[in-house]
Order: structure tokens, then C-alpha cells, then sequence
């Protein structure tokens, strides 16, 4: 029989916990003390033992509740529709009885628990995302119909598995959802994510508390605890071992004593985390010197960094334009000269090859292309399938997750179809990038709810209904627009890239001068993001790979963040390389000695060698001559 939420005290201790304003002490380790209890042995799944054994469960969360947990987490770790296949229980009545028990042993609060599923998803696996997602949402529905005040989502280790499962709990329940990941001692996850990639990734997500769990002890957990703080908006959790596991007589031991274990936590709470336990080889013990350590801090409310932002529930966040994939993460903090580069091969607009492969089905070149650039020192990789009479939402989140079980580099979702961007989204593995949404209010309308949903950063073009505007100020207009209605949807700023949208020179001079003014108006202005593709403007121009690097160095001097580029031209390379040193970015210009320390000049050759000489010596150079006398002084 479900077990109804208590709306008292306990709910306004919730709100207050998802606003950043109180701790909130979790529980112990469960499995330690059914082994304690001699319950082990008596179901190979213990989430069975809610049916077979309420009295002992209870009385086991019973402790801990008496050594002050405010909030039990239901006995249903392993109560996926895989894990009790073949016992005769059902999901539904497992969570039903979990959450009765934890509630009658005076658990003020009842955390309905999800652990993984025991499987690993495609690609590196078997199991589908939407069969994962239909699992989770499974547990997640049942946990609410049971009672839980909210649910847990902890001991995840794939990234891609705890995406479905916070999107399951996140869309399938009115619950606030904690989510934890587990670390190895070397500060990743089995698959390869940080702590900061999964604190960006969740907390964008949709999770309302997300943080570190199990596997390491205290002293182990507190640095990684520290990563996560600046990258996640919400409150942080942290709930680790009584120390580092080791075996005695066939027997799992956890040798840190309850002083020591709270005593451990102090930096952990210090570093900001307001949401503490313990894992495995905890004990009501361990808890009850938690809760002393826990009473005798100031609030967090009180311990707030004087320059905290009111607006964020974990105060040390540090807004950010942040992409990540599993591995690896781009952050470009607000306030910060940085510089990232998005690599633009992977899109087949006047790539006759790239465009025959893809109508192949050929992904393989895809990836030959995302290596390449990757070597190139490419920081994102811009992916586009966008060829005519091709199934584009297919395509593209085949492409997506082709390129993720191969490059770990972050993608740019790149597509004008919002079904196109949807499917990608939702096979991404991180947080992507989407490339783009513009000002027209239709697009807006289709384009940011997907933002929104998958936690993704967005670029906006500045055009609408009446296209591209000739002038910075129209350009600002639209970008304004853009911003304005992504704060509609709940996307901040921080997560906003505004394009201004480079024309060829060729046939705009006039508009080039406005585009770098249009950039630096947004920066100034709105205080976003900026990109541009840098490659549009030498249209219809010799020596191409010359006027990009001019108008990049151009563009990165008015205040460009990311340009969109060929990272495997030399010139490129050069420009943002040596603007690196000259903004700060490299510092000590260590990287760029390490380049160039021992390399020629490519531009140390005799007097009169170069192409502009070469065109005034035949006579070619006049119009270029002309050109240069007739333009205004700067």
C-alpha cells in the first residue's frame, strides 16, 4: 500500500534545500547492516527483502532516522523491471512497500531510490537509451505513486545512462531529483567523465541537487566535491564510503571510524556541499556523528561567499558557456579572455566529398574528419548531415553518436531542422552545443523548448522574418531578442552564443566593418557568448586562407569567443595560437613556445617574394593599389 507524502516541516526543509538555504542529512549504507543482520544470503536481489522482511528493514532505517537523518532513501536500489525479472515482484509494488517502510520507521523525508540498471547502453553496450529511459521512468512513476518526496538517482558511473534516467524521473514525475555519480581514484568514472562534466551536464539537465557517491572514502571524495562546485547551478551532495574497501576473510571491510568519517566531512562541507551521507560501510553511527558535525556549521545561507549570486541555490557557481561530452569539457567562463575553436569540416555545404559519403551512409569519413581535427587541436567539433533527400533527424543522431564512441571532443549540433536537432539531442551523451536558432519568433518557438529540455547551450543568428540586418545595431536588436526569449524558456544567458553572421567581403565591405562592431556591441551590450564563421568571409576571393586570418585576428580583437573555422590550416592555427598569448589565455605563453620555439618564419624569405609584390610586378596589382589609395584612413 503507497504510503502518502506528509506535507509538514519536513517538505519546507525540502524547499529550503533546493534553494541553497539549509543541509540536509541523508542516510547510511543499507547493505551493511543487512549483512550485519544476516540478510544477505536470503534473496539474490535484497530490494526483495521489502516484501519477504518489512519488520528488519524497518528497523534498520529506524536507526537511522534515531541517529538523525533527515531523509531515508527507500531499499530499492536494484528494483528495475531487469533486476526482479523472474522473482514474481513487480516494480510498482516493491517501491510500494519500500516507501511504507522507510515512512513508518519516522523518516521525515523519503527518497525514492534508482540505481543502474546492470547493463551498459549502445554504443558500448547492449541496451537501448530508450529502453533505459522506459525503465527509469518505470521506477521513477512508481516511486511517486508510493509516496517518495522526491528520488535519487545515485551510483551511475555512464554518463549516458544517468542522462536517461534524471529525463525519465525528470518527465515522468512532479519530484525533485538528486543525482550522484561514482569516481575512481583517479577522478573519473569507468566511462571517462569528471566531476565537473557531470556536475555541467546534470545540473542543466533538469536535476535539482546533483553530486558524488560510494566507491571512495571522505578524504578521497573532498578534491573531487571542490571540481564540481563552479560548474553546477543547483546544490551539491556528497555521500561517500567509511574509507576505501578491503577485503578480510572473503569479507568486505571499511576501516574509518564514525569520528573520523565526520570528521573527514568538513572539508567536504566547507568546499559548499549542503547535502551529506554515507555509503557503503556506514552506519547509523557514522550518521549520528554527521548530524553533530552538520548542527554546528553556520547555515549556508550565512556561509555564502560575499560575492555569491543571489539567483544561483549553489552560491559558488561560476556562470559559463559550457559544452561537454563524457571526457572532455569546453568552459568559457563569464569575465575570462578564452578562446575556443569549433571545427567546421564535418558539414558538407561545398564538400563534394563529405556530401557522397553521407548519401553513402559512409561514417566512417565523418570520423576520419573528427580525428583530424581533433589532432588539430580543434576544442568542438561542428556536425552537419544537412543534404537533400536524406533522413536528417536519423542521420544526424546516427552521426552523433558515431562520432562520440570515436572523438571525445564536444559536438555543435548544426541543422535548420528543430526534429533534426531534437533526435540528436537526445543521443548526445554531455551537453551539446545547438547551432542555431535565430530571431524568427517561429523558430524560437520550435528551437529552444529541445534547448531547454536537454540542457544544451544554443548559438542565435541574428535574422528574422525581414533577414539580415545591415547594420550592427540591427544585428544587437535581434541578439537581444534571442537572449530575451531563451530567459523565457528558462536558458540563461551564460548558455547563449550569439552569431552576427559573417557576409563575403567580396560583395559586403561595408557589412564586414559592422559584423566586428555587431560583436563587440553584443559582448558589451548583453554580456554573451560570440561566434562566428570565420571561413564566410573570403568568397569570391583570392588567397582566401590570407583573408580569413586577417579578419579572424580582426574578429577575436572585437571581442569573438569561438570561431568557427578549418582548424587544419597553418594561418588559423598561427592567428589563434599567437592570440592566445596576447589575451592571456596561454599563460607564460608556454604552449606556444612549445609550438613554435624551434619553427621558421613561413614569411622570412627574400625581399619581393610574396604575392602581393608579385601581382604589382606583372601589373596585376593596380586595382589593389587603387583599392588602398581610395580607402578612408582608420
Amino acid at each position: 500500500m503507497a504510503c502518502p507524502r506528509k506535507l509538514t516541516i519536513a517538505s519546507d526543509h525540502l524547499e529550503n534545500v533546493l534553494a541553497g538555504k539549509a543541509f540536509l542529512l541523508m542516510d547510511g549504507g543499507m547493505g551493511t547492516l543487512v549483512q550485519q543482520a544476516g540478510l544477505h544470503q536470503v534473496h539474490q536481489n535484497p530490494d526483495l527483502l521489502n516484501l519477504t522482511h518489512p519488520a528488519d528493514i524497518q528497523a534498520i532505517q529506524h536507526r537511522y532516522v534515531e541517529a538523525g537523518s533527515d531523509c531515508i532513501t527507500t531499499n530499492t536500489f536494484g528494483s528495475n523491471r531487469l533486476k526482479l525479472e523472474g522473482t514474481g515482484a513487480t516494480v510498482a509494488e516493491v517501491y510500494a512497500a519500500a516507501a511504507s517502510i522507510a515512512r513508518a520507521a519516522g523518516a521525515p523525508l523519503v527518497a525514492g531510490d534508482i540505481g543502474p540498471t546492470g547493463q551498459l547502453l549502445e554504443p558500448m553496450g547492449t541496451l537501448a537509451f530508450e529502453d533505459a529511459y522506459d525503465i527509469f521512468a518505470e521506477q521513477a512513476r512508481a516511486a511517486e505513486a508510493a509516496g517518495c518526496d522526491l528520488i535519487v538517482v545515485e551510483t551511475m558511473t555512464d554518463l549516458r545512462e544517468i542522462k536517461a534516467a534524471v529525463l525519465a524521473a525528470v518527465e515522468n514525475t512532479s519530484l525533485p531529483v538528486f543525482a550522484t555519480m561514482s569516481f575512481g581514484e583517479d577522478g573519473r568514472t569507468f566511462l571517462g567523465t569528471t566531476p565537473a562534466i557531470a556536475a555541467a551536464t546534470l545540473s542543466a539537465l533538469g536535476a535539482q541537487v546533483v553530486g558524488l557517491n560510494c566507491s571512495l572514502g571522505p578524504d578521497e571524495i573532498a578534491p573531487l566535491a571542490r571540481q564540481m562546485t563552479p560548474f553546477s547551478r543547483c546544490p551539491l551532495m556528497a555521500q561517500p564510503n567509511a574509507g576505501l574497501p578491503r577485503m578480510v576473510d572473503g569479507a568486505t571491510v571499511f576501516d574509518v571510524s564514525p569520528e573520523a568519517f565526520a570528521q573527514a566531512m568538513l572539508p567536504i562541507i566547507e568546499a559548499g556541499i549542503t547535502v551529506v551521507g554515507g555509503c557503503c560501510g556506514t552506519t547509523p553511527d557514522h550518521i549520528r556523528a554527521l548530524r553533530q558535525l552538520v548542527d554546528g556549521q553556520p547555515s549556508p545561507v550565512a556561509a555564502r561567499p560575499g560575492n555569491a549570486a543571489p539567483s544561483f541555490p549553489n552560491p559558488r557557481y561560476c556562470p559559463a558557456f559550457t559544452v561537454t561530452s563524457a571526457q572532455e569539457m569546453v568552459s568559457l567562463p563569464e569575465g575570462e579572455a578564452r578562446i575556443a575553436v569549433i571545427g567546421e569540416r564535418i558539414n558538407p555545404t561545398g564538400k563534394k566529398k563529405l556530401k557522397a559519403a553521407l548519401q553513402a551512409g559512409d561514417f566512417d569519413y565523418l570520423v576520419g574528419e573528427a580525428v583530424a581535427q581533433q589532432r588539430a587541436d580543434a576544442d568542438i567539433l561542428d556536425v552537419n548531415v544537412g543534404v537533400p533527400g536524406l533522413d536528417e533527424p536519423a542521420v544526424l543522431a546516427r552521426a552523433v553518436e558515431t562520432l562520440q564512441a570515436t572523438v571525445p571532443l564536444p559536438l555543435q549540433i548544426d541543422s535548420s531542422d528543430p526534429a533534426a536537432v531534437e533526435a540528436a539531442c537526445r543521443r548526445y551523451t554531455g551537453r551539446p552545443m545547438v547551432n542555431s536558432v535565430n530571431g524568427k519568433r517561429a523558430n524560437l518557438e520550435a528551437v529552444l523548448p529541445t534547448v531547454a529540455r536537454y540542457g544544451c547551450t544554443v548559438v542565435g543568428l541574428t535574422l528574422d522574418e525581414d533577414g539580415i540586418p545591415s547594420t550592427a545595431e540591427g544585428r544587437l536588436a535581434i541578439a537581444r531578442r534571442i537572449v530575451d526569449a531563451a530567459a523565457s524558456y528558462g536558458i540563461p544567458k551564460e548558455d547563449v552564443a550569439i552569431d552576427c553572421l559573417v557576409m563575403a567581403a567580396a560583395t559586403n565591405q561595408s557589412e564586414v566593418r559592422e559584423i566586428l562592431r555587431a560583436t563587440a556591441l553584443c559582448k558589451q551590450e548583453l554580456g554573451v557568448r560570440t561566434v562566428l564563421g570565420v571561413s564566410n568571409v573570403s568568397f569570391g576571393l583570392p588567397q582566401r586562407p590570407m583573408v580569413n586570418s586577417v579578419f579572424l585576428a580582426a574578429a577575436l580583437g572585437a571581442g569573438l569567443d569561438m570561431p568557427i573555422l578549418n582548424p587544419l590550416s597553418p594561418r588559423y592555427r598561427d592567428t589563434v595560437n599567437t592570440f592566445r598569448v596576447l589575451n592571456g589565455q596561454d599563460s607564460g605563453a608556454r604552449a606556444f613556445l612549445e609550438v613554435y620555439a624551434q619553427a621558421s618564419d613561413p614569411y622570412d624569405g627574400p625581399a619581393g617574394d610574396g604575392p602581393a609584390n608579385a601581382a604589382a610586378t606583372t601589373g596585376a596589382g593596380a586595382s589593389l593599389s587603387a583599392a588602398t589609395a581610395a580607402a578612408p584612413e582608420a
